[in-house]
C-alpha cells in the first residue's frame, strides 16, 4: 500500500526541488496578486452599438470573476508549495535521526556480540 507509494518516490529530487517549488508558487502569487483587472467604464463607448456595449460590460464582468478564482487558485497553490516545502523538510529530518537511531543500534549490537565473545 502507502509503503510501496513512499518507497517509489524520489525523495532526493523531492527534497532537492521543493525550495525552487516554494520560490516558484511565491513568484507566481506575486505576480497574479499585483495584477489587477482594468475596466473600461470610464471611456466613452459607441452610442449605437448598444448590444455591444452590453457585450462588452459582460466580457469585463467575467474577466474580473476570472482573475478573482485565479487569485485564489495561485493563493492555494502557494499554500500548497509551502505545506510541501516544510512536509519535505520535517522528513528529511526524520530520515537524518533514523539513519543517527541506525548507526547507534549498530553500534549497540556490536559492543553486545563483542562482550558476549569476551565473557
Amino acid at each position: 500500500g502507502w509503503l510501496n507509494v513512499l518507497k517509489m518516490v524520489p525523495w532526493a529530487a523531492v527534497i532537492a526541488n521543493a525550495p525552487k517549488v516554494a520560490d516558484s508558487a511565491k513568484k507566481l502569487w506575486n505576480g497574479v496578486a499585483k495584477k489587477s483587472v482594468t475596466t473600461r467604464h470610464g471611456e466613452s463607448m459607441p452610442v449605437t452599438l448598444g448590444d455591444l456595449q452590453v457585450r462588452l460590460l459582460a466580457a469585463e464582468s467575467t474577466i474580473a470573476e476570472l482573475h478573482a478564482q485565479m487569485l485564489t487558485s495561485s493563493e492555494l497553490i502557494k499554500t500548497l508549495a509551502d505545506q510541501n516545502a516544510q512536509l519535505v523538510s520535517r522528513v528529511e529530518i526524520n530520515r537524518v535521526r533514523l539513519l543517527c537511531l541506525a548507526a547507534v543500534t549498530l553500534a549497540l549490537l556490536i559492543a553486545l556480540v563483542t562482550m558476549a565473545f569476551k565473557a
